[in-house]
């Protein structure tokens, strides 16, 4: 597949995997292995970066020729247009994209995005990616293909599986009733093509609001102007690189980045792209399990 720039492709698709254990996507140097729902069937995706602009694109399993002509594309952001942000030549941001200037914003099916969203609402990122491995073995199959990968999960059996049975997983009642709720609309979401139309949709819902609207949007649907407020450690990240203040709240945070409206989630990626962190005060608090309880 031959792209219309450059492109980084695990920094690109790094967001979408959650964690080392994510069952679901494996990324490693120039290759990323990802399971895909379609409507032909499951699939697993290999995609090889063989040049800057370049992807080699295979798959496996009864939907495999969906996942190469549709899934593949909008994983690596072909469709993105990464030079619509315009910085001038002293923009703070213009070193972090030099350094990574094939970073582009995916687009994928939006329930796994979502599902993955609800999990991470006010909890660690451990506490995270443990729920979402615990959903995934808990509520899909192994994908086709000798990868080990195992398939995003059945929205079905998300939507009949009692709240009691992701408990287990580390989730409360409240995250498993809004995971349930929305996959069991899972038809009407994924019928969302425009950003603005869904956020505004999912935030009607009780237990989504903008951060997990954002998350999903930017992420599922490409939106590049998306900024997760609410996030816990965003406006640090972004005062730091953008300002070198070590802390900000969310009104400061969007301050530093009204110059790039329109933008702004883009921005983000490429400030959390570069793997960089503010500088960390205090104790880090160990996080309690519920899964045991």
């Amino acid at each position: 597949m031959q792209l219309d720039g450059a492109l980084a492709l695990a920094a690109t698709l790094f967001p979408l995997r959650r964690g080392d254990r994510d069952p679901t996507t494996r990324i490693g140097g120039r290759e990323v292995l990802r399971a895909v729902r379609t409507p032909d069937g499951g699939a697993t995706l290999r995609l090889t970066q063989v040049a800057v602009d370049m992807v080699e694109v295979r798959a496996t399993g009864p939907g495999a020729d969906h996942a190469i002509e549709v899934d593949a594309p909008g994983l690596v952001g072909a469709s993105d247009d990464p030079v619509a942000l315009v910085l001038r030549d002293d923009d703070p941001v213009r070193p972090f994209r030099r350094r990574q200037p094939g970073v582009r914003l995916t687009r994928t099916a939006v329930l796994p995005v979502l599902l993955a969203a609800i999990l991470e609402q006010k909890v660690t990122g451990h506490e995270a990616r443990g729920a979402w491995r615990g959903l995934v073995l808990g509520t899909s199959e192994p994908a086709p293909g000798h990868a080990g990968l195992w398939l995003p999960p059945d929205v079905a059996r998300v939507a009949e599986t009692p709240s009691f049975t992701f408990h287990r997983w580390g989730v409360e009642r409240r995250r498993a009733e809004v995971a349930r709720t929305v996959a069991s609309r899972a038809g009407r979401i994924e019928a969302f093509t425009s950003p603005g139309e869904l956020r505004s949709w999912l935030e009607k819902l009780p237990g989504i609001g903008v951060w997990t609207s954002a998350e999903t949007a930017r992420l599922a649907l490409g939106d590049p102007d998306a900024v997760s407020v609410g996030d816990f450690h965003l406006p640090n990240l972004v005062a730091w690189l953008l300002a070198g203040e070590p802390r900000a709240d969310d009104t400061r945070m969007l301050e530093l980045l009204e110059p790039y409206r329109g933008q702004r989630g883009r921005v983000q990626r490429l400030l959390e792209a570069t793997g960089m962190r503010a500088p960390a005060y205090g104790p880090r608090a160990d996080a309690p399990s519920i899964a045991a309880w």
